[in-house]
């Protein structure tokens, strides 16, 4: 069973660890020294705060705010490194050795308390990076797209299993050519019968930097729609978490340029493509969703503003308010090969508006309590929608920010929506 490291039993034994050895630090020979200890600690902590206020505050690195967690555990991991280092100079071996191991402890200690404030990883592979899937059973291999979102979801399925299956397939970029690593697709237990119902799909797309399979590990949606399986006869949607990125460190947002490749061509097309030829699927609009995080918020928002005839709903954690690299200028020289006209007309504001008034569309936007920027962004996305005639729901996650928690929390309380959109439950 591999260690949680997002649950009480390995965090509170890291923090006494942790406890124990500082206060062993602390308590030296002599009073000066003891003292020289203290400073050392309290210097280290306001270092860190001070580089967590320079990178968040001052210069926006991360593109995201900080909470006040966050940085409390930065500046005790920096507090227990100084504390630790200042115990390598005039002391005897043994100290030492304490100070050396310690180093380590202090920072898995941080760590962990900031893993926990953004529900990020729950075990040391998710933090490495390691996809723990297997290559997709596809059971049937064989495509048919039905009309409607007659599901029949009150009628049971013979014997469906209990949980729905996880893998990975590879999805040829035909049409793109983007350079798209493997997708991680969830089929709830209804599609793995011998004979399996036309199912609506619901696209999972990660943030920037990420992976197909942050959907699942951090975001835990395979685990979320096991449990709604159980209550609904075996009916969930088909999940395809593609990859709109090309690498963790791209951010082509989700439309088609020279300097990113075509991932709207790939997404909207190859993507497509594959579900339909290997899965058996309902072709109404209604019955295809997208749900995703931060950049992949964004591209969900852009599918069902621009495309209503291919996506009838989208379910937003933290989205921005449209296609950006963080930067405007960049943005427009970069994605819409300088035109300043393209990239506005590109915003999700002017989109709606553009396309509206919409005949079938929901949109739901969440934000974190936390994260004052994001939730600004949710409540002008949810404003404009109503205006467009887009039925849309605003959710703001209690005490969380741009995290993993407010991605769970859009979708556990923003996909019975979605749902029942889909034709799937009232």
């Amino acid at each position: 069973m591999t260690l949680r490291i997002d649950k009480p039993p390995f965090l509170i034994a890291i923090d006494v660890v942790a406890a124990v050895l500082a206060v062993y630090l602390l308590v030296r020979p002599t009073w000066k020294r003891t003292l020289a200890g203290v400073i050392a600690a309290i210097g280290g902590g306001l270092l860190g705060w001070f580089l967590v206020w320079l990178t968040d505050d001052v210069y926006n690195l991360f593109g995201v705010g900080l909470t006040p967690v966050t940085t409390m555990w930065v500046a005790i991991g920096f507090a227990g490194v100084s504390l630790a280092v200042a115990n390598l100079f005039r002391s005897r071996w043994w100290r030492k050795l304490i100070a050396a191991v310690s180093i380590p402890v202090f920072l898995i200690a941080a760590f962990a308390g900031v893993n926990v404030d953004f529900g990020a990883y729950r075990n040391l592979n998710d933090a490495l990076g390691v996809v723990p899937y297997k290559a997709l059973n596809l059971h049937h291999e064989r495509g048919e797209v039905i009309s409607g979102t007659a599901w029949a979801a009150s009628t049971p399925q013979t014997d469906p299993p209990v949980k729905g299956e996880i893998g990975k397939v590879k999805i040829p970029a035909i049409e793109s050519n983007f350079p798209a690593r493997e997708a991680v697709v969830y089929l709830p237990p209804a599609a793995l019968g011998p004979n399996p119902p036309a199912l609506p799909v619901l696209y999972a797309l990660s943030g920037q930097p990420g992976a197909p399979a942050d959907m699942f590990t951090a975001g835990r949606i395979g685990t979320f729609l096991d449990a709604y399986a159980a209550k609904h006869n075996g009916y969930a949607p088909i999940v395809v978490a593609p990859d709109q990125l090309g690498g963790p460190g791209r951010n082509p947002m989700c439309i088609d340029s020279r300097a990113f490749g075509d991932s709207a061509t790939y997404l909207l097309k190859d993507v497509r493509s594959w579900i339909t030829s290997h899965l058996r699927v309902s072709s109404d609009p209604a019955a295809w969703g997208a749900f995703g995080y931060s950049q992949g918020a964004t591209c969900a928002a852009q599918f069902a503003a621009e495309r209503p005839d291919l996506f009838g709903s989208a379910l937003a954690s933290s989205s921005e308010l449209g296609p950006t690299l963080g930067n405007v200028t960049l943005t427009i020289a970069t994605g819409f090969a300088g035109s300043h006209t393209a990239y506005e007309d590109a915003q999700l504001g002017p989109t709606m508006k553009a396309h509206a008034p919409y005949k079938n569309t929901l949109m739901v936007f969440g934000a974190g309590q936390n994260d004052a920027k994001y939730t600004a962004f949710a409540k002008t996305l949810h404003s404009d929608a109503i205006s467009a005639g887009i039925r849309s729901d605003l959710l703001i996650s209690p005490g969380s920010a741009h995290d993993w928690n407010t991605v769970r929390y859009t979708l556990t309380n923003g996909f019975p929506a979605v749902a029942a959109h889909m034709g799937l439950a009232p």
